[in-house]
């Protein structure tokens, strides 16, 4: 991913506000107000609880805080309640953790065999990540060479971080934050106990591919297979694969990586949040979020509302759950583009969301390709995989002509392959949507 310049003081996700740290018994908090950080720290003062940072930067309303009790339990005090309302507190939600979901893997993707390096854009990578069925079912090459299209602006990505030194990614590579530590970079590796990134580039005789699946990841160096297998590292190598299939799509665009989940695939609500604030406050174009909760929470959409007003597009999975329930930030229509799987045979995946609620297109999603951390190549399923493919999508829009928000840029990719009505307007086609956003130009 290509390097630039970016501001950070102004923007880092959690500016501590408070010498109080919080304690690991405590229950966290988020809390929106148009007050600003005074009429919190009075909301707290009263209902005993501590403010521990600001997630939406120099806007100033939403804030960490942190109690010893139930803050929900505590709000329906009349005088709270009143207090609230003279403060400007708008609400108060609990700080959920979200979990992401792989789909396992029966085998793995033939490309993974094809490791012949290839020119792509300026840099080597495996024949079989470029040509892998799922590039050629959403039309990609056709598109970027019709069009001449690769890429531009910045493309944020909300997940478990990136392998920093992926030969793949770095040319395009942004340093990125870490919101689970609160400070500059994003590298998954430094959740890894022991191990450390610098692996075999691209093409190497030593690099070895990968299967992921739903509770179980290799990381390969040069000559010594670790499995890391069980909770701690389920997920350890998802944010280099979305990195990765962005890239795919959209290879000389700019990657922003924002690290919000730990390798365990856990992370809070809050993080999300000030990642969205962070991408939008950084000149994110677009911000891909392969990650789904079925609790709706204010200042989640809070964030995707400021990011859409301010031009930033919003693409995120639509989940792995089989239903056709809603799923946040998904269902968050028309603010978010919700992106379900299909199979190589153009049939909705087994394990996707489906549905209008949550489903603006489907793309493929099963054994698919990508980069992962060591320098190497992973396959794995999910609407995670499925969702980035769109999100790359949209920065060849911006590539195509400029001025895409979030309407015209669903409205492009609406021009996809029909399907069936749960899929609601059909699988991506890469070609079909760049022609539609030229068209209309």
């Amino acid at each position: 991913m290509r390097r630039i310049v970016l501001t950070l003081a102004a923007t880092a996700a959690l500016l501590l506000v408070t010498s109080q740290p919080a304690s690991a018994a405590d229950q966290r908090f988020i809390v929106r107000s148009t007050g600003g950080l005074a009429s919190v720290l009075q909301f707290c003062a009263t209902a005993n609880c501590q403010v521990q940072g600001v997630l939406d930067g120099s806007i100033g309303q939403t804030y960490l805080v942190t109690s010893s009790s139930d803050l929900l339990a505590e709000r329906l005090n009349p005088t709270l309640t009143l207090l609230e309302t003279l403060l400007g507190i708008q609400s108060v939600e609990p700080d959920i953790l979200l979990s992401i979901s792989n789909v396992p893997l029966a085998s793995p993707a033939p490309g993974l065999a094809d490791i012949a390096p290839v020119n792509y854009y300026g840099t080597l990578v495996w024949h079989g990540y470029v040509s892998q069925p799922a590039a050629q079912i959403i039309n990609l090459a056709n598109a970027q060479s019709s069009f001449q299209v690769s890429g531009i602006g910045i493309v944020a990505d909300i997940d478990t971080g990136v392998d920093p030194t992926h030969p793949a990614l770095m040319p395009v590579l942004l340093p990125g934050y870490d919101f689970t530590r609160n400070q500059p970079g994003a590298s998954e590796w430094l959740d890894v106990t022991g191990m450390t990134s610098g692996m075999t580039g691209a093409g190497s005789e030593n690099a070895q591919p990968v299967l992921v699946q739903q509770s179980t990841a290799a990381v390969l160096d040069q000559s010594t297979a670790a499995v890391l297998d069980g909770t701690p590292y389920a997920d350890f190598g998802h944010g280099t694969m979305t990195a990765g299939l962005i890239h795919l799509a959209a290879p000389t665009a700019k990657l922003l990586p924002l690290k919000a989940f730990s390798a365990n695939g856990t992370g809070y609500i809050s993080n999300i949040i000030a990642a969205i604030y962070y991408a939008t406050q950084n000149s994110a174009s677009v911000v891909n979020m392969s990650f789904d909760t079925t609790v709706p929470s204010p200042a989640l959409s809070a964030a995707v509302s400021n990011a859409n007003q301010s031009g930033v597009v919003l693409v995120a999975s639509a989940g792995n759950e089989d239903t056709s329930a809603s799923v946040y930030p998904a269902s968050l229509s028309p603010f978010v583009m919700g992106i379900a799987s299909t199979s190589d045979s153009d049939v909705l995946s087994s394990f996707s969301n489906y549905g209008t609620a949550d489903v603006w297109i489907a793309a493929p999603g099963e054994n698919i390709m990508s980069t992962y951390p060591g320098g190497t190549y992973a396959s794995s399923s999910g609407t995670s995989f499925s969702c980035p493919l769109v999100t790359g999508t949209v920065a060849l829009l911006l590539n195509a002509h400029s001025g895409v928000n979030q309407s015209n840029a669903a409205a492009a990719v609406a021009h996809a392959q029909p399907l069936t009505a749960n899929l609601n307007h059909g699988r991506l086609d890469v070609y079909q949507a760049v022609l539609a956003w030229f068209s209309s130009q």
